[in-house]
């Protein structure tokens, strides 16, 4: 099976032309090695609260994927709004993918516990927040594509079987 993902880049200097984005190629590279991921949309946003959540909306509804992957947004800085934004659009958490990103991220840094970052269900989609660098999405997407892509399983009705042998 393969599923369709979109990448949300918030972020107001690469909006503006002014930084360059490395996260989401980061994100795009990451999912490149695992054979069940396919990146169908890749936008760059300004952290803005109802562009990304807007964003988040037409990509699960009108898009139709299945996996949507922000990145940037998720500090403690005034316009941080990714997670406020993912919040105003999933109608089911899902706090064990937050969780299990902090949780491989504190083996590495104390800093791990400053992400804000959120994970839900909207529809058929699931939406996760991954923090704006580089290389804490290689770290965090390495360590939960797996658990992930069998939750898509699930969400998608292609395995009721949660049970390992």
């Amino acid at each position: 099976m393969i599923y369709k993902v979109g990448i949300i880049t918030a972020s107001d200097k690469g909006y503006a032309g002014t930084r360059k984005d490395l996260s989401g190629p980061a994100i795009e590279e990451v999912l490149s090695h695992f054979k069940g991921f396919q990146v169908q949309k890749y936008v760059m946003l300004p952290d803005e609260k109802d562009m990304l959540s807007n964003m988040m909306r037409q990509m699960a509804d009108e898009d139709q994927l299945d996996l949507i992957l922000t990145t940037g947004g998720t500090g403690f800085s005034k316009r941080d709004v990714t997670p406020e934004a993912t919040l105003e659009v999933i109608q089911r958490r899902t706090p064990g993918v937050p969780e299990a990103m902090r949780s491989i991220s504190f083996q590495i840094t104390p800093r791990a516990m400053l992400s804000r970052a959120e994970a839900g269900i909207r529809g058929n989609t699931l939406i996760a927040n991954m923090p704006g660098s580089p290389k804490s999405i290689k770290e965090i997407l390495e360590y939960i594509l797996p658990s992930i892509e069998h939750g898509l399983d699930i969400l998608k009705g292609n395995t009721a079987e949660c049970a390992r042998p």
